[in-house]
């Protein structure tokens, strides 16, 4: 018994060890306006009370757990809330919802599920009387908010006036888009972390100037009060809310099962990234109102409604140290060493930084903890400060060059090492690109062999490496004569080699293979492009200003013309573009190719693009077809989710002889 005392102890020692540290980020985060971890990381924090809440069957009268809200800030207006505010419960996996769905079906076999976005803003509540704008307030704790009628009042999403003449009372999110986040950087001078963080500050600025500034939005999603109207359903309250004039987010669905709903989320998880909007979750509510009062509500959630949270993009973490590389264009770019950090399925230890300009708006310091974000197939990026401490560095951008010592060039926030032939991590970058698979694929070349032919055969271009003799190979250290034979072969079978290949090979800044395959299809021979105008190569799709700038201005450097000649004088020929008759199943699809195929992945790459077709490494909504073989691993299950065609090797045989 005594031991069983002592376990209950220390659990609920552990909780008041938890609940302070909550409160104190709920603190950073509400008041202060400048959270200091992730919501991920607050997450991890909350379930862990929540699990020791349940192991013991004891729940602090202090527990944030039993608090709808949070603090309301001194300094406005307070206002009680007609109507109570709750917070939404979540599930954590599919199972979870699974077991939500038939808990709500035992309830209403009839039912089905309204599904929208869980927008990542500040709650808003707003009023309306006659058909006009009342007054705006801050969720606060649930009861009483802040009133901000005058801050709300300047975004332009908040419909001034609508068409219902009776009370109404309802409930959305405040947010700044993406794109307004992005433009109003561009002038401040004092720079924003991130959308969610600038929403608050607005909101809560008492200078109105201030928050007409940031270009705010509303999404609205719920109708807390509504006179003399009623509902039957979810979507009838949606169909209110867009006929009255209120942004409602570009996505509403209602699914009849959980398989149904899955799949919505799904379809959502693969493009969240994409969208103008911060979203960390979907909202799915049981559609009928009428059961909703039978199934009724906990003290903080009502539990006809559930949050389902996407996986974690987002992290803070210890900056260890910055480190400054050249790449294959002498480009030095900055490097953050992270503290490991696990972030949406995967270890990140390191970061991109961009350039110095990035760093100081960001306000990022070596030993300080910072924001990482990581979205779908991106390299994780720093997004700004979450807390510095007396140990804490400012970084400093170096004069000299990494590698070679070479003093630095600055374009704009820029550093260039101008050492084209004697930096060695330059030279090396560049001729591992060069021989890469996609380019001249020239096996046998790895980034540790081209070391050793710029240590030891003073290996510097590209042309250098047709250059090579057998007899040159067998001087290096561990190199075979089969080996060596081996290079030798492959360098002269690369020397046939496609257009768009050999214009990836060069390393043109920002184009990478499908604009290189943009450039060969438009342009068909290499005279054509070096004699093309910017205005010329811009009618390429997907070709924008920088990339136009970046090829039309490759080709007027004369180092880079006497290159290629080189080329061509040692042999390298380009194979002349065909375009075959296009066949109607292929031309203007999207292909996305997985697993094992009996051909070359790049050979019915290059067939389907003959045709007329494209092709893309990841599936989305706009895909036509996967092309599916064996061991096909999760673009399969992507496919599945969106409902994208899945094909086996017979089928694709078959659109082509049709």
């Amino acid at each position: 018994m005594d031991k069983n005392i002592d376990k209950n102890n220390e659990k609920i020692k552990k909780m008041e060890e938890l609940i302070r540290e909550i409160e104190k980020h709920n603190y950073n985060y509400y008041v202060l306006d400048n959270p200091t971890i992730s919501d991920s990381e607050y997450d991890k924090l909350y379930y862990s009370l929540v699990d020791l809440e349940k192991e013991t069957g004891i729940i602090l009268p202090y527990s944030p757990t039993q608090r709808v809200g949070d603090t309301v800030l001194e300094g406005f207006t307070k206002k009680r809330h007609e109507v109570p505010l709750y917070s939404l419960n979540k599930v954590r996996d599919f199972s979870d919802l699974e077991e939500w769905c038939n808990d709500m079906r035992k309830v209403d076999k009839t039912t089905d599920f309204a599904v929208e976005y869980k927008f990542d803003g500040l709650n808003l509540v707003i009023e309306y009387e006659n058909g006009l704008f009342k007054s705006a307030t801050t969720r606060g704790n649930g009861s009483i908010g802040e009133d901000v009628s005058l801050q709300v009042k300047t975004i332009k999403t908040v419909p001034l006036q609508i068409k219902f003449k009776g009370r109404l009372i309802v409930q959305g999110e405040g947010m700044m888009t993406n794109k307004s986040f992005a433009e109003y950087n561009k002038t401040a001078t004092e720079k924003l972390k991130n959308p969610r963080n600038a929403v608050a500050g607005a909101i809560r600025n008492l200078d109105v100037k201030e928050t007409a500034k940031r270009n705010l939005d509303f999404f609205c999603y719920s109708i807390l009060l509504c006179e003399g109207e009623k509902f039957t359903t979810q979507k009838q309250m949606h169909e209110f809310l867009v006929e009255n004039g209120f942004q409602t987010g570009n996505y509403f669905k209602i699914c009849t099962d959980v398989k149904e709903i899955i799949h919505c989320i799904n379809e959502i998880d693969l493009v969240k990234s994409k969208l103008d909007v911060m979203i960390d979750g979907m909202v799915i509510k049981v559609n009928n109102v009428a059961p909703r009062e039978d199934i009724g509500f906990t003290a903080k959630f009502p539990k006809w409604a559930i949050a389902y949270k996407f996986e974690a993009q987002e992290a803070t973490t210890l900056l260890k140290n910055v480190v400054w590389q050249v790449g294959r264009s002498g480009r030095v770019t900055p490097i953050a060493e992270l503290e490991p950090v696990e972030l949406a399925g995967a270890t990140i230890r390191r970061a991109t930084l961009n350039n110095i300009d990035d760093i100081r708006r960001k306000d990022v310091y070596i030993n300080a903890r910072v924001f990482v974000r990581r979205s779908n197939e991106v390299i994780p990026e720093i997004m700004g400060l979450a807390e510095k401490n007396e140990n804490s560095v400012k970084i400093v951008e170096p004069d000299l060059c990494p590698c070679c010592k070479s003093k630095l060039v600055k374009r704009g926030p820029l550093l260039y090492c101008e050492n084209h032939l004697g930096c060695r991590d330059q030279v090396v970058d560049r001729l591992s690109h060069f021989t890469s698979r996609e380019a001249f694929n020239i096996e046998g070349l790895s980034e540790k062999t081209i070391e050793a032919l710029y240590d030891n055969l003073g290996v510097r271009k590209e042309s250098d490496l047709f250059k090579l003799k057998l007899e040159d190979l067998l001087k290096l250290e561990n190199f075979q004569e089969k080996k060596s034979k081996n290079i030798i072969n492959s360098l002269q079978n690369s020397k046939n080699v496609e257009f768009y290949r050999f214009l990836l090979a060069l390393g043109i800044a920002e184009v990478g293979v499908k604009t290189a395959k943009d450039i060969a299809k438009h342009f068909k021979t290499l005279e054509n492009l070096k004699n093309a105008s910017k205005e010329e190569i811009l009618k390429i799709d997907d070709i924008g200003e920088i990339i136009a700038d970046n090829i039309y201005n490759f080709f007027k450097e004369r180092y880079n013309i006497d290159e290629i000649d080189s080329l061509f004088g040692c042999g390298v020929k380009i194979k002349e573009v065909e375009l075959l008759q296009t066949n109607p199943n292929i031309t203007d699809k999207t292909f996305v190719l997985t697993g094992t195929l009996t051909k070359p992945r790049g050979e019915v790459e290059t067939l389907i693009e003959s045709l007329g077709g494209k092709t893309s490494s990841s599936v989305s909504k706009n895909t036509d077809y996967v092309l599916a073989g064996e061991s096909a691993g999760s673009k399969l299950d992507k496919a599945r989710a969106l409902g994208v065609r899945i094909i086996n090797e017979e089928e694709f045989n078959d659109l082509l002889k049709n």
